[in-house]
Parts: C-alpha cells; structure tokens; sequence
C-alpha cells in the first residue's frame, strides 16, 4: 500500500489478516520493516480489533456478569490502540475520561489486560509486541490506582511524581523505575523479546 499509513489502518480496521505469509515467507509487518516503511510497521503491531475487546463485555461460561462492561470498552481500545505509550500519556487518556478513572473501573480493565496479555503468548503465531504492551498498560493501571487510593491529588499527582525529574540533570527517576518494573514483572520469562528488553537495560545505570 505505498507506505501509507492510513490506508493500512483502513484495511486492518477492514479485516485484513496481520499473520498471513506471501510467497517468501514474510507478513505485511516483515515487508513494510523490510522496505522501510515503519508508520506502517507501528500502525500494524499495534492494530487490536475492537471485536477482541468486545468479547469481554460479554458473561463467558459460568460468568453471570462479563469480565468488562461495555461503557469501558471504547475508552479502553482508544489506550489499547495508542502508539504513543509514554506513561504520561497512558495516564492521561485515563484521566480525560471520566468512566475510567476510577478504581472499580481500572481494576476491570487490567484484568482484561492481563488476560489478552496471556492468549498473545498462548496462541499459535504468538505476539510478543502486543503481549508486552498489554502488561505494560495494566502496571500503569495498577500504579494509577494507588495514586487514586492514597493521594489527595489522585492521577495528577501521578502525572507530576512521572515528570518530576532528580535534581542534578532532571532525569526522570520514577518513570525510569516504572517501565523497568513493568519489565521485570512480565509473566512469561522465555519471551525473546523480553530477553532483549532485559540484555539491553540491564547494563545500563539509573
């Protein structure tokens, strides 16, 4: 699709298949890195139906209520969907809407995350890039509810503690800690890419 990146979200959002091989053996997500086109290359890594989404708000099995209410699902796939995984970011999504930031609410969708995270690693053509993500939303979830739970200020003080930065250069401590934290607490520990995150920051000094 010439590199385009809207016209690659119009075919996911469409239906097209992300997992199918061409003739060498390569998926759209191969090819487009391949050329170099990697708008393209984010935009498919990060599709998520929102029909995946949806069949959490709807009781499974034995469950009386479904794991996600339905008022949660569109703001949830908006954060799902995001490129931009800064954890301000993330927590900012959560706080413009009004249904999401509350602990009851948060609480639902990490647990959803959490789910989704595992069937990624579970599933045939396991997906590393999405598993990573779920779980790495669902710690920023978590650490939004403590925030909620315990301070005055609730998420803005959770905004302002990511910021703030260490006195000598303004690094970031909190925030640094956070994602590495995310990292560590991964579940599924043979994950290359999570072998990769950890060879690459493991030398590195906070």
């Amino acid at each position: 699709n010439s590199g385009n990146k809207e016209i690659t979200w119009m075919m996911l959002e469409a239906g097209a298949e992300t997992d199918v091989v061409n003739s060498v053996g390569r998926t759209a997500a191969q090819m487009a890195a391949f050329v170099g086109q990697h708008d393209c290359v984010t935009v498919i890594n990060n599709f998520f139906p929102r029909e995946r989404l949806d069949y959490y708000t709807k009781p499974q099995g034995l469950d009386k209520e479904p794991k996600l209410p339905v008022k949660l699902a569109g703001p949830l796939h908006k954060i799902i969907t995001t490129t931009n995984m800064h954890p301000v970011k993330i927590v900012l999504l959560v706080k413009e809407n009004p249904l999401l930031a509350e602990v009851e609410a948060l609480q639902k969708c990490y647990r959803v995350l959490d789910l989704i995270c595992e069937k990624c690693m579970k599933q045939k053509d396991m997906n590393e890039v999405l598993a990573m993500k779920m779980h790495y939303i669902s710690c920023v979830f978590q650490k939004c509810i403590t925030f909620l739970k315990e301070r005055e200020d609730k998420l803005d003080a959770f905004i302002k503690t990511l910021l703030k930065g260490r006195e000598k250069d303004g690094f970031p401590v909190y925030q640094e800690k956070l994602i590495r934290e995310s990292i560590r607490k991964f579940p599924y520990c043979e994950a290359t890419l999570l072998q990769q995150l950890v060879r690459s920051i493991a030398p590195v000094e906070i």
